[in-house]
């Protein structure tokens, strides 16, 4: 009980933050700003995400420890892990369509949003000069990032589209 009034107390600059700063559309008087509240959580987990990113990167800098391989751990576990929870709850419910749902679209958002950012810079803001990527990790990203796209398709096509328990145990060793 100490634990979580401690945990209280630290998390309520941020909870009263994001309580002053997002219209909680449940209630009545919110109802019709449904999409301020979408934007407004965007923006705010984008925020945190940079902050989150920018603070392993200190600890990287900080331990000698190269940005590709905290971001291949750290960072991906950290972003995994949300993911994985919700695909266990929505499985745990006899949603397994769901759950193979978040696995495919979190990989596929991640392939999106990856080149989207480059695009937006060189097709709206700098046409004039190549954008250069400071990162040696990248092709790998990427690559993994699609095969492991196109093997979760390939698994549950041959599992005739079905989630059972040798294909979540074959996508869990895959992953």
């Amino acid at each position: 009980e100490d634990l979580s009034r401690i945990f209280w107390v630290l998390s309520l600059p941020v909870i009263t933050l994001l309580y002053l700063t997002i219209p909680d559309c449940r209630r009545r008087f919110w109802k019709r700003w449904f999409i301020l509240t979408f934007f407004m959580s965007a923006a705010w987990i984008s925020a945190f995400t940079y902050v989150l990113v920018w603070m392993v990167t200190i600890v990287g800098e900080t331990l000698a420890i190269p940005e590709t391989v905290m971001g291949l751990t750290l960072l991906a576990a950290g972003t995994s892990i949300p993911d994985t929870v919700a695909s266990v709850l929505v499985a745990r419910e006899g949603k397994g369509d769901m759950a193979m749902s978040n696995i495919v679209g979190s990989n596929v958002f991640d392939m999106l949003c990856l080149g989207l950012p480059w695009f937006i810079r060189t097709a709206f803001l700098d046409r004039s000069l190549p954008l250069q990527v400071n990162s040696s990790g990248l092709t790998y990203t990427s690559v993994s990032l699609l095969i492991s796209i196109v093997f979760v398709f390939l698994a549950v096509h041959l599992n005739s589209w079905k989630l059972d328990k040798k294909l979540g145990a074959l996508c869990l060793i895959m992953y």
